[in-house]
């Protein structure tokens, strides 16, 4: 349901545009709700997307947001990135962190199932609610906290070991 004024507590411009509109409400700074009218356009825009990448042959996959430490440690990002990695502990005092991003895992995935040049081209791609522990959370849907992002992983012909370019896209 749309209301009248600006919220008072919103910096940025297109979350206060939104949250007029009644697209979204805010939780608390960079984590929103997407109210009905704002969840059927973002349904719409993933609908769009897995329709483009489709069509040039990317296929889509879903991977875990709740992510072991050991991928990010073998790439030195766990250290890295540990001002915005949401980190925390599982059974068994097990480093774990939601996923921000998912090349670490992509990377062994995709290596998994091409083992020879013949297997190439490979395209994945997935659409998911990533986590960003941002100090100071701003520009609204754009630099949140939690947010949708498509990401599409392609290998880079080299299969030994398989690297992945990536692209992230915030949906």
């Amino acid at each position: 349901t749309a209301i009248k004024d600006h919220p008072a507590e919103e910096d940025s411009v297109n979350a206060r545009l939104l949250i007029r509109a009644g697209y979204i409400r805010k939780l608390m700074a960079g984590t929103y709700s997407y109210l009905p009218l704002g969840q059927r356009v973002l349904m719409k825009i993933e609908a769009l997307i897995r329709e483009e990448m489709g069509r040039i042959g990317s296929q889509e996959i879903l991977m875990p947001a709740l992510q072991p430490s050991e991928p990010w440690q073998q790439t030195g990002r766990w250290e890295k990135m540990d001002k915005i990695l949401f980190k925390l502990k599982g059974a068994g005092d097990r480093d774990l962190t939601l996923g921000s991003t998912h090349e670490e895992i992509v990377t062994p995935l995709i290596g998994t199932f091409v083992k020879s040049y013949r297997d190439l081209p490979v395209s994945v791609f997935q659409i998911q609610t990533k986590f960003r522990n941002e100090k100071r959370a701003k520009s609204g849907l754009l630099r949140g906290r939690e947010f949708r992002m498509k990401e599409v992983c392609g290998d880079t012909h080299k299969i030994a070991p398989v690297k992945t370019s990536c692209l992230n896209i915030t949906v």
